[in-house]
This record gives C-alpha cells, sequence and structure tokens, in this order.
C-alpha cells in the first residue's frame, strides 16, 4: 500500500470527521493505521481538534443519545464504552448526566417488557430474573430496574424472590 503523505491523511480525516462524529482515539488510530510517524499523527489530530472536526465533548454527547434510543443501552455500559474509547470522565459525566430521565424510564419500560414477552413456560420468579439479569446486562442500573419491574410482574419484591 502506497503510504499517504501528511496533506493527504489530513484531507482524509476532515471528511471522515465531517461525516460522522468521531472521538480522538479512534482518529489517531486510523491515522496511525496509515503509516504516518507518531509526531505526523499528533499534528493531524491537533489540527482536526483546533478546527473543530474532532471534538470529545460532541462525541460523547451524540454516543449516548444513539446508544440510548438504538441499542437500548443503560448509562453503566455507555460510561464503560465510553471510557474504552478514551474520553475524559469528566466528559463522560456530563454527558450521561444530559440523558433526560423520562426517555431514560420509557426505554427502560419498553425494553423490560419486550423481554417478558419472549419468555414462554417460565414460572413467574424464573422469568423476573431472567428479566433482571437481561437488564443489568444492557447497563441499566438496579435501582432503576426493580420498580420497572415491579410494575410489569406486579409482585411485590423482597430479597428472597431475586436470585
Amino acid at each position: 500500500m502506497k503510504e499517504k503523505t501528511e496533506s493527504e491523511a489530513l484531507h482524509r480525516m476532515a471528511a471522515y470527521c465531517s461525516m460522522k462524529e468521531c472521538c480522538v482515539h479512534d482518529v489517531r488510530k486510523k491515522v496511525s493505521a496509515m503509516g504516518l510517524d507518531g509526531d505526523v499523527v499528533e499534528r493531524i489530530v491537533k489540527r482536526l481538534v483546533d478546527e473543530r472536526f474532532l471534538d470529545d465533548s460532541r462525541f460523547a454527547n451524540a454516543f449516548v443519545k444513539d446508544k440510548l434510543r438504538f441499542n437500548k443501552w443503560g448509562r453503566i455500559k455507555i460510561g464503560y464504552e465510553l471510557r474504552g474509547k478514551g474520553v475524559e470522565a469528566s466528559v463522560i459525566a456530563n454527558a450521561i448526566e444530559s440523558i433526560d430521565e423520562d426517555e431514560y424510564m420509557s426505554v427502560l419500560q419498553d425494553l423490560l417488557k419486550a423481554k417478558k414477552h419472549t419468555l414462554r413456560g417460565k414460572d413467574e420468579r424464573a422469568a423476573f430474573n431472567c428479566v433482571l439479569r437481561f437488564a443489568v446486562g444492557r447497563g441499566f442500573e438496579s435501582r432503576e430496574i426493580l420498580p420497572c419491574l415491579k410494575k410489569i410482574f406486579s409482585v411485590d419484591v423482597d430479597e428472597d424472590f431475586v436470585e
């Protein structure tokens, strides 16, 4: 493969960042894969940040909204994925705080109802625990899950009911 020049890589990454929100970590990885030196990679990333093609805060806000609406992920899983992308903790916290609580609870409620309907032939306790584990795996907090499950299963939850 022909090695890219700094100018070609910059233009290519500017076009890439114009199409979708990107984080610095992903762009740095993409530019490094082009075979450029470390200092060239850093100059390209700095220029993209300076010219506002890259902004981790903007990326984090878009990521949070997309993952909640389309993937139906909870705050825990979203935060974990953003940390994996090298986004700063303060930026992650601000993005997660921007989640609309009503939308969050609506997504959780719909997700739990849909999961409950897929369970056939299980007793109430087994179905309850299956849906609970599913929601926790999606990154929702148990303090948010349990009140929703109480409504869906119309049971009085005590310590013995939850495995």
